[in-house]
């Protein structure tokens, strides 16, 4: 296991660039839900475009002093991707955490329409046994954190001692393990994972959930998660796109206009600026598609926010409820 998951977890406040990981949603598959696809990927969304172009985040996040990526068993290929690139720059594998997770079952068979479900979730002992292997074939020693993709409160992964022993096992061998969440009761499930032991012992170590400045809800949670020395990772800290200063043109998003007008800051560096402002965020994920939406996302380390920038910003935020409900109606294309 990386050192780097064990022995700072939550790296403070205004630490450099390394605060910022990057996720690979987005560019794993060809079918995503983030807005602008069309202008974001190569022509056609080919494998080898979409590897080529996975490198070359890779390449320039890790220049730029990134040393966290994030991947999951249903981002199409993106496993794989990764594996390679680790496998082509050892000595630059030797200081990066892995992150990936299981659960989701990719099955748009590298398509972007006609496809009736890109991805199945189910949170099963069989399914675990299937894709821990897949993920141990590709990364090997480098999965230095693992998560249930996906946990909501109703999730089996909260309540299943089998499942909970085969993860116990995970944790015995050094890989940190944990959770990512999603919906309008995120901090249900992080309270209710809190709460799960094996043997006496906290089972989950590490959560991944979405906190944007459009939905804060599960903000509350996720400090208890910090407080019980767990790994926090934010994403969707672009909201999927919404925050991008090419979409975040409506009334609702005014007040980041403005701050950006004031501050010389783009509208995405200071999404991610404001998620790395919460005391409990030892992480957050630019889920880039290009290198310069990259670029301009890492950015973020240079505009550290005021409680006052905070306060400006505070108008975005919608109901939970709301939130969710606009996100499940964004087309994967």
């Amino acid at each position: 296991m990386n050192a780097a998951v064990s022995a700072a977890p939550n790296p403070p406040a205004g630490a450099p660039v390394t605060r910022f990981g990057l996720g690979t949603a987005a560019v794993g598959r060809p079918g995503y839900i983030n807005l602008g696809r069309d202008a974001d990927l190569p022509a056609g969304r080919g494998v080898e475009a979409l590897r080529r172009r996975t490198h070359e985040l890779l390449d320039a996040a890790y220049a730029a002093g990134v040393r966290y990526v994030d991947t999951a068993r249903s981002y199409g290929r993106a496993e794989e991707f990764v594996a390679q690139w680790l496998a082509e720059h050892p000595a630059e594998a030797a200081d990066t955490v892995v992150g990936s997770k299981w659960g989701y079952t990719y099955t748009a068979g590298w398509r972007t329409s006609g496809v009736a479900a890109h991805e199945v979730k189910e949170h099963s002992t069989a399914v675990f046994d299937r894709q821990v292997e897949e993920t141990r074939a590709l990364l090997g020693r480098h999965l230095d954190v693992y998560l249930v993709h996906s946990v909501t409160p109703d999730s089996p992964a909260l309540t299943d001692p089998a499942l909970h022993a085969r993860l116990a096992r995970l944790a015995a061998d050094g890989v940190r393990v944990g959770l990512s969440t999603s919906g309008p009761d995120q901090g249900a499930a992080i309270r209710a994972a809190l709460a799960v032991t094996v043997d006496g012992q906290p089972l989950f170590a590490a959560v991944q959930s979405t906190w944007n400045l459009l939905e804060t809800s599960a903000a509350p949670a996720l400090a208890e998660a910090h407080d019980a020395g767990w790994l926090v990772v934010v994403k969707e800290a672009m909201a999927n796109g919404r925050l991008a200063g090419r979409n975040a043109t409506g009334p609702d998003t005014a007040a980041l206009r403005a701050l950006a007008a004031r501050t010389g800051a783009t509208c995405d560096a200071l999404a991610l600026a404001a998620a790395a402002a919460q005391p409990w965020a030892g992480l957050v994920l630019s889920g880039a598609a290009t290198p310069a939406q990259l670029a301009s996302n890492l950015t973020a380390a240079a505009h550290p926010l005021t409680p006052d920038d905070l306060t400006a910003l505070a108008p975005l935020t919608e109901p939970a409820q709301e939130y969710w409900h606009t996100r499940a109606g964004l087309a994967w294309s």
